[in-house]
């Protein structure tokens, strides 16, 4: 049998069953969530939002479109009880905390939500990547059960997540994986050719919003190697994040400055970026950020040089990648791409899960 948690799967809700929702996070993705929410026409009813240091709560139903402006002009102080109570006092039949933080707390009460008899539909990774110990707890409550939707923590709702669990669910063992999973580093490295400074690239994408207020937390590396242990987990592979050989672009000089000090000294990272591209096309290669992970359990993430005819080589903008090698595409991978960063696709993979839910997994 599986080890893989009976996930949220995609089918469409009954338009008759309504959702009552709380909203954790109401910054980039948050925000998008509520701006695209009025335009469900199933029958989902926001009965709180927070962010990290007030909240609003109303049983009844707040206006998605005002519920910015409330949470503005509401007291400071934040309480989950009080969120999770407007849940049960709505009388909804599917209760939802959608977690659109990076909270690592918040990450941390996933699994007591789901034993509480709530779903959770989350863009926050840090649950899903765990510790085993805590990875377990949760996969532990969805089997006993409770809804879990994570399709926006990787890939901004690609199917990849979806794709590997029903390979791993028909008999198809993953081979190797091997995928760009972060949009801003895509970016970087399918714009920078040598021409432009990197630092003043890491500087733009920072502007259009590409890349985290802090830069550091997509140079690190760690945010994908989170991303790949979700997918070698959905997969049915026993992994940690400590497993992952992280290669981080952060020069340790930068790493424990502030933010505004280290963009002013962003030029720190120019030449160790030239040397590395001018020693990929030397060669006839092109830099490419890189995520691996194959069957042995060898897992890395960082700067890879790739051949023209490398699937990475010919990405464009943001655009995620995944090559999936399983025996039953052992030949030819299975490629998943499209565009793996930005607030509306991801907040649309929120909404996608939310729909997704099954009545059935509730109380009555």
């Amino acid at each position: 049998m599986s080890a893989v948690p009976r996930f949220v799967e995609a089918r469409i809700a009954d338009a008759g069953d309504e959702i009552a929702v709380v909203l954790l996070g109401a910054g980039v993705v948050g925000g998008a969530f509520l701006r695209l929410l009025p335009s469900l026409r199933a029958g989902i009813r926001l009965a709180g939002v927070a962010n990290s240091s007030r909240q609003v709560a109303d049983a009844d139903g707040l206006i998605a479109e005002a519920a910015p402006a409330l949470l503005s002009q509401a007291t400071a102080g934040r309480d989950d009880e009080v969120l999770l109570a407007a849940l049960d006092e709505s009388g909804a039949a599917r209760r939802v905390v959608v977690d659109a933080t990076a909270s690592a707390a918040t990450a941390t009460r996933h699994a007591e939500w789901l034993a509480r008899g709530y779903a959770v539909v989350t863009a926050n990774k840090i649950a899903a990547a765990d510790s085993s110990l805590a990875w377990s707890a949760l996969r532990r409550e969805c089997a006993r059960g409770g809804a879990y939707g994570d399709a926006a923590t990787v890939g901004a709702g690609l199917p990849v997540l979806a794709t590997l669990r029903r390979l791993h669910a028909c008999g198809d063992a993953l081979v190797a994986l091997e995928g760009v999973f972060s949009g801003s580093l895509s970016w970087l490295f399918n714009q920078y050719d040598g021409t432009r400074l990197f630092s003043s690239l890491l500087r733009e994408a920072r502007a259009w919003g590409y890349t985290e207020p802090d830069p550091r937390a997509d140079l690190c590396g760690a945010d994908v190697a989170r991303k790949l242990v979700i997918l070698a987990r959905a997969a049915g592979h026993a992994i940690d994040v400590d497993d992952v050989a992280v290669e981080s672009l952060v020069p340790a000089s930068l790493g424990e400055v502030d933010v505004e000090t280290f963009l002013a000294r962003a030029g720190e990272l120019d030449t160790a970026i030239a040397e590395r591209h001018a020693a990929a096309v030397a060669q006839g290669y092109r830099l490419r950020h890189l995520a691996t992970f194959d069957a042995n359990g060898r897992a890395h993430v960082g700067l890879v040089a790739v051949g023209a005819d490398h699937p990475a080589a010919r990405l464009a903008g943001t655009d995620n990648l995944f090559a999936l090698t399983t025996e039953r595409y052992r030949a030819r991978p299975l490629v998943i791409q499209g565009p793996g960063a930005g607030a509306d696709v991801t907040a649309q993979a929120l909404l996608g899960d939310l729909l997704a839910l099954k009545p059935a997994r509730f109380p009555a």
